[in-house]
């Protein structure tokens, strides 16, 4: 026979304040979890979603990043005639393109600086990010072509200092007008300032020697075909390998914070699964005559068990719920991280998701469980003539 549920919720409700701390302990270990998840599904949601399937990406072969790759005009002009790269207006959709950083100040903290990307790219780049259908220009304008002109990604604008419209912004050999935000969705994109290709080559002394070219194929089974003739040529000397693939193995940049969450998280798990066990083996003491009596009514050891392992299940996953609402406000906040491949920050928005908030209620079973089930056995085990002289 059961012990009814009714007499848990009871026993809760009429020790408020040890619920209260216990629920509490609880939620803050949630709340780290799932806090550090959305974090990482927010950053590999940015980096994953970059690209399109059909955009490959050429770089220098052993080049691990666009940064410290090289890819000459000549080269270029032989990747451009490859067979498998469409075409718009009988030119190849194929873009040459220069990449670097420079310092930019945080609109939060101006004496704070970080790394930020810039691109140097042509006309055409920006054509083919438009027909991937991720980009689109929100304020102002593109930089016209032979310019001193610069257009930021809306992750830099909203976080940097200097990148309004009609800044300028001082890299290379001079300075360049902010004329434009552009932006790219859910994608790295947002984390870069882009300006033209020739000036920019130009003003790092690498006229002929830029960084990466960039391809568009006809359709995903050319663009795995067009992947395999580039590498393959040794004419060449480079290496492709799709957009999407590329900044898909950037994602490990937010390995260690992932690791120091989790970390955090078990540690705090651990207190709080002790401050569940303290609290329920403070409930069996107070109440070793209710137990007695509930032996006396012919409820078994058993039974007695899976009471008092339930009530601490349900207080735990009380302090799981209240973890789940207290980090539910970070959905869709705008964050940002040091990227370890790019040496470059990448902003991104945090992902509360649905498999996030699961993950915390699981682990609050776990604290629940781990927490009780000593107290629980030690109520089982009290014998009924025992309880009674206590009463």
């Amino acid at each position: 026979m059961a012990i009814p549920l009714s007499y848990n919720f009871r026993n809760l409700f009429v020790r408020k304040t040890t619920t209260i701390m216990t629920a509490v302990a609880t939620a803050l270990s949630v709340a780290v979890l799932v806090g550090i998840s959305a974090l990482i599904s927010g950053l590999n949601g940015a980096l994953a979603v970059t690209g399109d399937p059909l955009h490959v990406i050429v770089m220098r072969q052993g080049s691990t990043a666009e940064l410290n790759s090289t890819v000459t005009r000549e080269q270029f002009q032989n990747l451009k005639f490859i067979e498998g790269i469409t075409e718009e207006n009988g030119e190849p959709m194929a873009s040459l393109e220069v990449i670097t950083v420079f310092n930019l100040p945080f609109r939060s903290n101006p004496d704070e600086v970080a790394n930020v990307n810039v691109r140097g790219l042509p006309p055409m780049g920006i054509r083919l990010r438009e027909t991937a259908g991720t980009l689109q220009i929100s304020r102002g304008r593109w930089f016209d072509p032979g310019k001193r002109e610069v257009a930021v990604g809306r992750g830099i604008f909203e976080t940097n200092e200097g990148t309004s419209i009609g800044d300028m912004l001082n890299f290379g050999r001079g300075e360049w007008e902010v004329v434009g935000v552009f932006d790219a969705g859910k994608s790295a994109y947002n984390s870069e300032i882009w300006a033209d290709a020739n000036l920019l080559a130009i003003d790092l002394g690498r006229g002929g020697t830029l960084s990466t070219a960039l391809l568009r194929a006809e359709d995903e089974a050319t663009a795995a075909a067009l992947k395999n003739r580039v590498t393959d040529d040794q004419r060449l000397l480079l290496e492709a390998l799709s957009e999407r693939e590329y900044y898909e193995k950037q994602t490990m940049s937010g390995q260690p914070v992932q690791t120091l969450g989790v970390f955090v998280s078990i540690i705090m798990a651990i207190g709080s699964s002790f401050a569940a066990m303290n609290t329920m083996y403070a409930a069996v003491a107070r109440r070793t005559r209710e137990v007695g009596v509930l032996r006396m009514l012919g409820f078994s050891r058993g039974s007695v068990l899976l009471s008092f392992l339930f009530e601490s299940l349900l207080l735990s996953l009380l302090g799981g719920m209240l973890g789940c609402l207290l980090v539910l406000p970070l959905d869709g906040l705008g964050g940002r991280i040091g990227n370890f491949i790019t040496f470059s920050i990448t902003t991104f928005e945090f992902e509360i998701t649905s498999g996030a908030l699961l993950l915390g209620m699981s682990f609050a079973a776990v604290m629940g469980v781990l927490g009780g089930v000593l107290p629980a056995r030690a109520a089982a085990r009290q014998e009924v003539l025992g309880s009674m002289r206590n009463v």
